[in-house]
């Protein structure tokens, strides 16, 4: 183009930069046009779309104003590039002064240029602005109606998303899928599920929306089911489903299906990256393999904050103390930064190996040497520690030491518990006092101190308690429950619960084996006799 002096030619310039915007080829762009001696609003337009896709958004601004001072007139396509940089950049001010242009223009009719305007006032969470932008609308198309979904959901108005959407003439699947994280975001995981279902079609971003929405409320075991529909459907997933069903394993404690994620991952391309590798390392450390959690961690090029946050806790949570601190040493050499999140690690790990000194020595140096205020959780940990090893009285001061967070039913249940393992009923008195202001309906440490008492044969204080529980009407602890993991389905048990469909083969065999125990003479004082009671 040089050679045949084609590069003055404002058609020809045109298309080369658009060309090398599609390749991110910035600098091509940007020297051709420096070249053009007299370049268009066409060739504006291309370089401001240029600048806006190679993420250089300031520098579109920039032109759109050097533009301007050429005296040449913007058209549609001007404004809605420089919306987006507008958007990217969060300048309101100059979005708003672009937006006054395009009044002056007379092109605020323009649905080219109204969507995107839709989209900036959303991003700023003006809602009002973007609504009266579409309201003005002479004509909508999907993606107008979508961007105004997507605008009242980001703002959490979930309500009027909903009968936005429920206008639309048209609704494609983005609609559909804004509607959808629109409901996880609140946790209506009940709407949610009840429009993934009305769905005529989905795509990755549906099915993975709808796990994260179950995953995010806690209900585990749905989220995984929801992903095995989607891998029985055919449909893809990406990083970010994977890491969110991987975690979901973690917390139903499903080694067999989480050990399926792995494989599935490794077997489909997915590199062990810090998103997929910190939930893998996360998950087998609470499933009980913590071998495995050690190896996938050291087999990571790229370690994160999340690794090395969920390696540790791992580590704690078996007992490996000593290890879970070398651990926190190794951090501390890569010269990766600790958060509150790390320190709670820390400190329960110590707390799980009775490891009194170095939880002291680690407090002190969260404080000191990395300038980060211990929360509830911090001084939660301190107290359990302190409270299992017997030193109650350093617990007690620890808590009344407490200034900018206040104590709560957590830190004080920590302490009523070392009281209970220890015998100290005075300091036990104090704590139910406290816990009794700030969780009067629970029976849980009502009963730790009942069992204290009755272990020192303190009768009458027994009698007494229960006698406030009575009068107090202190609920009774929900039943607990636990889980088991067979052939890649998950069962959940719960005390006195008899909706298991195996639940009269099951006490069938508890029976048997009752009786082979009775006969083994292996059956003493192992309350066998009332496992069909209990299920």
């Amino acid at each position: 183009m040089i050679r045949n002096n084609a590069h003055q030619n404002c058609f020809l310039l045109n298309q080369l930069i658009s060309t090398s915007s599609t390749f991110h080829q910035i600098g091509i762009a940007e020297f051709a046009f420096s070249q053009s001696k007299q370049p268009n609003v066409f060739v504006y337009n291309a370089m401001i779309r240029t600048h806006v896709l190679c993420s250089s958004e300031i520098k579109s601004l920039e032109l759109y104003m050097e533009m301007l001072r050429a005296e040449l007139s913007a058209t549609t396509y001007t404004y809605s590039s420089l919306i987006k940089a507008c958007t990217i950049a969060s300048a309101l001010r100059f979005g708003e002064g672009v937006h006054c242009q395009i009044s002056k223009s007379g092109f605020d009719s323009s649905l080219f240029v109204q969507t995107p305007l839709i989209e900036f006032y959303a991003g700023f969470d003006r809602i009002a602005d973007a609504r009266k932008v579409f309201d003005e609308m002479s004509e909508r198309d999907a993606f107008a109606w979508t961007t105004m979904v997507s605008g009242l959901v980001r703002v959490g108005d979930v309500f009027g998303a909903r009968a936005l959407f429920d206008e639309m003439p048209v609704k494609n699947i983005a609609s559909w899928n804004s509607m959808l994280a629109g409901y996880a975001r609140v946790g209506d995981v009940v709407s949610a599920s009840a429009l993934f279902d009305e769905m005529p079609e989905r795509d990755s971003i549906t099915w993975t929306a709808m796990i994260t929405c179950y995953s995010q409320n806690k209900q585990f075991r749905e989220a995984v089911e929801v992903f095995k529909d989607m891998k029985s459907n055919g449909v893809g997933c990406d990083a970010v489903t994977m890491a969110s069903v991987i975690s979901a394993c973690a917390h139903i404690g499903a080694l067999e299906i989480g050990r399926d994620m792995h494989v599935y991952a490794m077997c489909n391309g997915f590199k062990l990256d810090v998103f997929v590798g910190s939930a893998l390392v996360d998950m087998y450390a609470k499933c009980g393999s913590i071998e495995s959690s050690l190896v996938v961690f050291f087999k990571l090029q790229e370690k994160n904050l999340f690794c090395w946050n969920a390696i540790i806790e791992g580590l704690g949570m078996h007992g490996y103390g000593e290890r879970a601190l070398e651990m926190f040493k190794m951090m501390e050499v890569e010269r990766v930064e600790p958060n509150g999140v790390t320190f709670v690690g820390v400190l329960s790990a110590c707390t799980h190996a009775g490891l009194v000194e170095e939880g002291r020595r680690c407090f002190k140096s969260m404080i000191h040497d990395y300038a980060i205020a211990p929360g509830v959780e911090h001084y939660g940990c301190m107290v359990d520690l302190l409270g299992r090893a017997g030193m109650l009285e350093e617990a007690l001061e620890l808590i009344e030491s407490m200034e900018v967070v206040e104590p709560n039913a957590i830190i004080w249940g920590a302490l009523l518990s070392g009281c209970k393992i220890h015998r100290n009923l005075e300091i036990a008195e104090l704590a139910l006092k406290k816990l009794m202001n700030s969780e009067p309906g629970s029976s849980g440490y009502y009963a730790l101190l009942i069992n204290a008492y009755a272990e020192a044969n303190q009768w009458g204080e027994v009698a007494r308690l229960r006698a406030i529980m009575k009068e107090q009407r202190v609920e009774k602890k929900c039943p607990g429950y636990s889980v088991v993991e067979i052939n890649g389905m998950v069962h959940e048990f719960a005390a006195s619960d008899n909706c298991h469909p195996m639940h009269s083969e099951i006490c069938t065999l508890l029976i048997e084996l009752n009786g082979k125990l009775k006969l083994a003479k292996d059956s003493t004082d192992c309350g066998s006799g009332n496992m069909c009671s209990s299920l």
